[in-house]
């Protein structure tokens, strides 16, 4: 079996690079600005991680790999921001088009949050595929909720898929969603109890108290936010109740407390023994900005089967 190897901007914490491990690929490659993130992602991986700014980064110094990774920052497109067009966060993907374009990857495969594909009325994501169009990729793109791949979340992202044009890849079919559904009970149950010390005790916001922020054991998570305070409540807290139009409290006759970070990897389907570095609030950044891991084993087990097919 042929191994693939990839390389990896905008790597955070790894999700999407452990998914594409565990499905066959060797990352060599990864870079991220975070320190904290590039941390974490040294301490399961060996591929060579570059801290520092994309943009000082020359093509020339980074290996040629068969596949091309990275969940460019989304923070200026995400439904719950302002999106502004002039973010500065929104044209760090312009680095990964320069790469592309460089390096010339069989495929790449990009991730961005839900707000993208309405962002100045679908203008946006029009000239992000027509970037990386004119570097000579086939390029395909679809709203995926990662419930539905067996992850515990509530949680849709726009995956971009660009297969070299020399490779004939034509009509290419996402994969299709699982029969079956993960829910929170099943990845929670055999942590230990949560320390203290790994939960999120700020104030909560009348933002926070704005809506309903619990959900059941047998249900999938709300999505999994990348800022600490906002992250949602523990499965065994008492059910919120309404009390007006976007406005809430909490039940009575139980513990309320947020998950902790340990809780909240667990339902981005990261292993149970891999540790975050940084401080709490660090740790809840790196897994509310990551790909899930399950999702992104099921996009790389279709895509390696894709490649293998074509005898690449």
């Amino acid at each position: 079996m042929r191994e693939f190897t990839a390389i990896s901007l905008f790597s955070g914490a790894g999700g999407l690079d452990m998914g594409f491990e565990r499905a066959g690929f060797r990352t060599l490659w990864a870079n991220d600005f975070e320190k904290d993130s590039c941390k974490t992602h040294e301490s399961w991986s060996s591929a060579e991680m570059v801290c520092g700014d994309i943009a000082k980064i020359e093509a020339d110094q980074i290996p040629a790999a068969d596949i091309m990774l990275g969940g460019f920052p989304c923070q200026g497109f995400s439904l719950s921001g302002p999106r502004k067009i002039d973010d500065s966060r929104n044209v760090l993907y312009k680095h990964y088009v320069r790469i592309v374009k460089a390096k010339k990857p069989l495929m790449f495969v990009g991730e961005n949050v839900k707000g993208l594909l309405t962002m100045d009325h679908g203008k946006i994501i029009d000239a992000i595929i027509a970037d990386f169009a004119s570097c000579g990729y086939d390029v395909y793109y679809k709203l995926l909720n990662a419930k539905d791949y067996g992850v515990p979340e509530d949680r849709e992202r726009v995956i971009i898929v660009g297969f070299r044009r020399d490779l004939d890849i034509r009509d290419f079919e996402f994969p299709y969603p699982r029969p079956y559904r993960v829910t929170m009970r099943d990845v929670l149950k055999n942590l230990p109890e949560a320390d203290p010390g790994d939960v999120c005790d700020a104030p909560y916001s009348s933002r926070y108290m704005s809506r309903n922020r619990k959900r059941g054991w047998d249900d999938v998570s709300y999505t999994i936010p990348a800022m600490a305070k906002q992250v949602t409540l523990w499965p065994g807290s008492p059910d919120m109740i309404k009390l007006d139009k976007d406005l809430w409290a909490f039940g009575r006759g139980g513990i309320t407390r947020r998950l902790s970070w340990r809780e909240a990897a667990a339902i981005q389907t990261f292993p149970a023994d891999l540790e975050f570095s940084g401080n709490l609030v660090s740790k809840y950044k790196q897994i509310g900005n990551a790909v899930p891991v399950k999702l992104a084993e099921i996009i790389a087990t279709h895509l390696y089967g894709l490649l293998a097919n074509h005898g690449v």
